[in-house]
């Protein structure tokens, strides 16, 4: 699997490379947005490690165009940054990133997230086929799309993911430590937030038929 690695300190590039590499793992970078936008039309990546603060096309604002492509908008994307605020990492949710983790990170944590994310992935692309429905609701997840009342949904990766384990499940309550642990697959305690903000960006895409989701206070969700 190839990887692309956005940050402007080459150090910190090497570093991370270094140890990707180590895992068998193809990599390329970019020292700047610009670059990055390039390297992107050019080829096909896997994921993408993504700086928050970079010269002349800023993470916030990349991430917007890769969401906004069809072509890259289910490329999963793992946010590095020195912000640490609660703020910070909500923005970068909601932009369409996938993943965040802080500077200073241990590496061993980075690539154990990337490994998480990417399983995810796979596993996306090869389940079998399988069409669930609910109400005006269509997901595929063979051909990894969901539409309502006939319309596409633009989705990123975790949103499509959280909405299939939803339908799969309508009529129960999940809660978030369940929802971490499928569809983020890895231990993200303290971080429920996270769902949060994943399903309030899934109810502002399913517009006036934002209800299917409901809220089960203190516990979690259900589709309904």
């Amino acid at each position: 699997m190839k990887i692309l690695i956005v940050e402007d300190q080459l150090s910190i590039v090497e570093f991370i490379r270094f140890n990707l590499e180590a895992e068998n793992y193809e990599v390329d970078y970019a020292l700047d947005g610009e670059e990055a936008i390039e390297k992107i039309k050019g080829d096909n990546f896997d994921l993408i490690l993504m700086d928050l603060m970079l010269p002349k096309v800023d993470g916030i604002t990349l991430t917007k165009l890769l969401r906004k492509n069809p072509e890259t908008a289910t490329i999963p994307i793992i946010m590095l940054t020195a912000k640490t605020t609660e703020l910070d990492k909500v923005v970068g949710l909601e932009i369409g990133a996938d993943d965040y983790i802080t500077k200073p990170f241990s590496i061993r944590e980075l690539i154990a997230r990337v490994k998480a994310l990417l399983r995810r992935t796979s596993f996306a692309d090869q389940e079998e086929s399988a069409t669930l429905q609910l109400g005006g609701l269509i997901i595929n997840a063979e051909e990894f799309t969901a539409t309502l009342n006939g319309e596409v949904l633009e989705l990123t990766l975790k949103e499509f993911l959280l909405l299939k384990m939803l339908v799969e499940h309508h009529g129960k309550v999940l809660t978030r430590d369940f929802l971490l642990e499928k569809v983020w697959g890895y231990d993200y305690a303290g971080e429920s937030r996270t769902v949060d903000v994943h399903i309030r960006h899934l109810r502002s895409k399913l517009g006036k038929d934002a209800e299917l989701i409901k809220t089960v206070r203190g516990i979690g969700y259900k589709a309904q």
